[in-house]
């Protein structure tokens, strides 16, 4: 079975990353980002959990996840996938918008999937574009008339309000998200919700689509990404985002990214616009 490759490029123009994993066959366990995700599948088949809904997945369908949706997927046909995406960070987002509709705000895409979507042909060619180096003038050409189009058909403009995701617990949320890099513990937070631990676990899963502990796992990793691409070393970065050892960070970094912390780093390590990351075999993690 070949490996695993998964490559990732920064585009400074655009101010994006573009993902492309081929050869993928693990399955992906619930979690989030803190930014948008573009994807698409060109390979493979997969089911996906998206805000506690179920799809599956097929070539020629896109992928969108708001911040903070969490998903989880794995294969179901018994190929591999080959899939690529575009992560576009909160504030380029509310740029992206501005430019679009003259307001900046967070858009919130309603649709997960847009099955057999006549978008994707114009995705997979930005995103080769990225990958490929191309000029600034035709990329962002096509890709400000891309963000456009699912912006107008795929968001409500006329709300124009800022995405929030589940609303429930959120003094829970935000304490580990402002407490992150210290040590939480489950009695912190059941106590915080005035529910008993096995209630509180229950409850905060069923509202948010995820077990208070990779909430807190995943927030730290979305720091620790900021601080790698800061150039913090990947060892400092473990204690300042709360991970108890630089090899517990490695490790978890490597399933939900698919890319070791200094694999990470290339891709801002250096003046180059682009810097691709080499192929790593048996990572985890969209």
């Amino acid at each position: 079975m070949p490996d695993e490759i998964r490559t990732v490029y920064y585009d400074a123009g655009l101010q994006v990353e573009a993902y492309r994993f081929v050869g993928v066959k693990q399955k992906f366990p619930p979690h989030f980002h803190d930014y948008y995700v573009i994807g698409f599948i060109e390979g493979g088949q997969r089911y996906l959990e998206c805000r506690q809904r179920e799809y599956i997945i097929n070539p020629g369908d896109i992928i969108i996840f708001n911040p903070r949706d969490v998903h989880a997927c794995e294969q179901v046909d018994g190929r591999a996938l080959d899939y690529r995406c575009i992560n576009i960070q909160s504030q380029r987002m509310m740029e992206i918008a501005q430019e679009i509709t003259g307001r900046s705000y967070l858009p919130a895409f309603a649709q997960t999937v847009l099955y057999q979507s006549e978008l994707a042909p114009s995705l997979r060619e930005i995103h080769a574009m990225i990958c490929e180096g191309e000029s600034d003038f035709i990329k962002e050409e096509q890709f400000f008339l891309l963000m456009g189009q699912l912006i107008h058909e795929y968001t409500d403009v006329s709300a124009c309000g800022a995405y929030e995701g589940g609303a429930g617990f959120q003094d829970v949320c935000d304490y580990m998200e402002t407490n992150f890099a210290g040590a939480i513990s489950l009695d912190d937070l059941s106590a915080l919700a005035g529910l008993s631990k096995y209630h509180f676990l229950r409850s905060f899963t069923r509202e948010r689509g995820i077990s208070p502990y990779s909430y807190l796992e995943t927030v730290r990793i979305g720091h620790a990404k900021k601080l790698l691409e800061q150039g913090t070393p990947p060892a400092d970065t473990a204690l300042l985002t709360g991970f108890s050892d630089q090899s517990h960070f490695s490790n978890f970094f490597k399933r939900f990214i698919g890319l070791t912390p200094r694999q990470y780093m290339r891709i801002f390590g250096n003046e180059r616009q682009m810097e691709p990351v080499l192929p790593t075999k048996g990572a985890k993690g969209v």
